[in-house]
């Protein structure tokens, strides 16, 4: 997969990532939150909101599940989409590399199916969902490098907001992004 696909590793704001798609660890409500939630739904205005309320009211009435993803407009973002997954929450029990893995998936398909040539994620389930970084780290590789038929983005970008989730991508892909520079 790794020529498929290339894989950066940037420290910033994902709110402010020029890609096709960004991915918002959302909660279920969709209507925004803390951490990235709240700022993605802070930086894209009301639109967004908006988009949120109609996807549930139509689509997910309960919320939006774990390891789903729904896409939106991006609202006032640069990018033009926000794909949407609830990632598990350790704090309540939802600990099984399985449930994280599949946002990272869901939100790889649904990047395809809407013609994402690039994509950027955030550090899903790490910091108020208790994930420690480096275990998010090693699933994110996990999931990136996986051989998958499926359309994917060109360009994925894993945007971490601290330090620390900086180094922890970093160590998990350094073999794949040392593979990238030769």
């Amino acid at each position: 997969m790794i020529d498929r696909m290339g894989i950066e590793i940037v420290r910033g704001d994902i709110t402010r990532e020029r890609v096709d798609a960004i991915v918002n660890a959302a909660n279920s409500t969709l209507l925004g939150g803390g951490g990235v939630d709240g700022a993605i739904h802070r930086a894209a205005g009301p639109e967004l909101l908006a988009e949120c309320r109609d996807v549930r009211a139509t689509l997910y009435p309960d919320g939006l599940p774990v390891g789903y993803a729904v896409v939106t407009g991006a609202g006032r973002l640069p990018a033009r989409w926000v794909i949407h997954t609830v990632g598990p929450n350790a704090h309540l029990g939802q600990v099984a590399p399985d449930l994280l893995a599949a946002c990272f998936r869901s939100c790889l398909r649904a990047a395809g199916e809407v013609g994402a040539a690039s994509i950027a994620f955030p550090a899903i389930s790490a910091g108020v969902f208790g994930w420690e970084i480096d275990q998010v780290a090693a699933i994110a590789r996990e999931v990136l490098i996986a051989d998958d038929a499926g359309p994917r983005p060109e360009l994925v970008r894993l945007v971490a907001h601290t330090t620390a989730a900086e180094q922890a991508f970093r160590r998990a892909l350094a073999d794949v992004t040392e593979d990238r520079r030769r």
